[in-house]
């Protein structure tokens, strides 16, 4: 079974994915990416070629006229692939849902669409205009509003016809694979099948990271012990909101003297970061490393920590931390959180955008070193038993096989 995916570039993380479904015998994968710089992906994010095992096709982007990007030469691609499912998300489902020429494409040749989405901060249908209304909608990574202001009945009518062609798009595809569980409700609150949902979840590849952290178990430490050390890894942007984590260790220094944070990233906000750092009086207890890749570095970074923490959206680095046995403080991420991190087991949860709660869940878990020890194994077990890398691969053989009928044969 050919399966052709659209990203807007390839993130080092999903490529180890997609190499271990390219192994699957009764799979061949495809991935059209844009020529360069794609314009839906985050700014900062890390791409890369190696160690790819998959075809990759590199189209030109365009900016379509419902003012997001698409693909050039599309139609031709995909008649010369001849693939029997097509794997899109946002924004990639608006070129396919308007295009008349390409729908009739996928019907002539019998091409199945799967819609892959999480889906994070997506209302139910009937909540639309109420949600909206609400400005909890269309944030982006800086915090900002990508919605024009619109109030009244236009306002009404704009989201209105949001949710419609929400309803019709969601129930055109064949199938929906999804990384949380709350999607049940979300799509059949759409109309769609329950049937044609399937959950699998979010990982990176956890096989390779396991065994990473079982060769850094017998080398020396990168960092001298230290109980009171915290530890980000992200992207520096606002949506992270690194600054609510420095300002609480700064608080917590009078009681902790020994307190440390490891900052692994870069981005726009870095020197922002390192400004308040210095105005904070912090500069001897931070450690910018600057980004970091390369899983075996930054595996290091993690053993050596005692807390993970993620004060702002994210999602995969949670996993990552999990698999280097942490604690982890977080809020309200990318909804994924709510599988993997329960509360008073592997971590703890603070209010969102509440600095107060947070340095107070930061606190407890540093007044109970032991405690940490054993969240942090717990963390590992749920990486080993539940949500790790065989998970979303089942989770997407399911959907093939759904959407091929059945023929599919499942990995052992």
């Amino acid at each position: 079974m050919k399966i052709l995916f659209l990203f807007g570039g390839l993130p080092h993380y999903y490529n180890k994915i997609l190499n271990k479904l390219n192994d699957i015998p009764e799979l061949e994968i495809s991935v059209i990416v844009p020529k360069k710089d794609g314009q839906s992906l985050g700014k900062g994010v890390y791409e890369t070629n190696k160690g790819i095992n998959f075809k990759v096709i590199r189209l030109k982007e365009y900016k379509a006229f419902y003012k997001k990007p698409f693909f050039k030469d599309i139609k031709q691609t995909i008649k010369e692939e001849q693939p029997q499912a097509i794997v899109i998300g946002w924004p990639y489902f608006l070129g396919f849902f308007f295009s008349p020429g390409l729908r009739k494409l996928l019907k002539k040749q019998n091409i199945k669409l799967i819609h892959k989405d999480i889906p994070y901060k997506m209302p139910k249908y009937q909540d639309t205009i109420k949600y909206y209304a609400s400005g909890k909608g269309f944030v982006d990574e800086n915090l900002e509003d990508d919605q024009k202001k619109t109030s009244g009945l236009l306002f009404y009518l704009k989201f209105k016809f949001l949710a419609y062609l929400r309803k019709k798009y969601f129930n055109w595809v064949d199938a929906h694979v999804d990384y949380i569980e709350e999607a049940y409700e979300i799509f059949e609150s759409y109309g769609v099948p329950k049937e044609r949902i399937h959950i699998i979840y979010n990982s990176p590849d956890t096989d390779y990271i396991l065994n990473v952290r079982e060769q850094l178990l017998k080398e020396p430490p990168l960092l001298a012990p230290n109980p009171y050390r915290l530890i980000h890894v992200g992207r520096l942007v606002k949506w992270k909101k690194v600054h609510l984590l420095v300002e609480a260790v700064r608080r917590l220094k009078p009681e902790f003297s020994e307190i440390e944070l490891v900052i692994v990233g870069g981005g726009p906000e870095e020197d922002n970061l390192k400004a308040q750092v210095k105005e904070a009086g912090l500069e001897a207890n931070t450690t910018f490393t600057g980004p970091i890749h390369e899983t075996k570095e930054l595996g290091r970074y993690l053993l050596d920590s005692s807390v993970y923490v993620l004060a702002g959206v994210g999602g995969l680095s949670i996993n990552d931390a999990m698999c280097f046995d942490k604690a982890v403080i977080c809020s309200e991420c990318d909804g994924t959180e709510k599988k993997l991190v329960r509360e008073d087991y592997n971590g703890r949860f603070f209010e969102n955008d509440n600095v107060d709660d947070l340095t107070q869940q930061i606190r407890v878990l540093l007044s109970d070193p032991d405690k940490i020890k054993v969240m942090g194994q717990n963390s590992l077990s749920i990486i080993q038993n539940e949500i790790n890398v065989h998970t979303v691969i089942k989770g997407y053989v399911d959907a093939f096989k759904f959407v091929n009928k059945g023929t599919l044969v499942t990995e052992d």
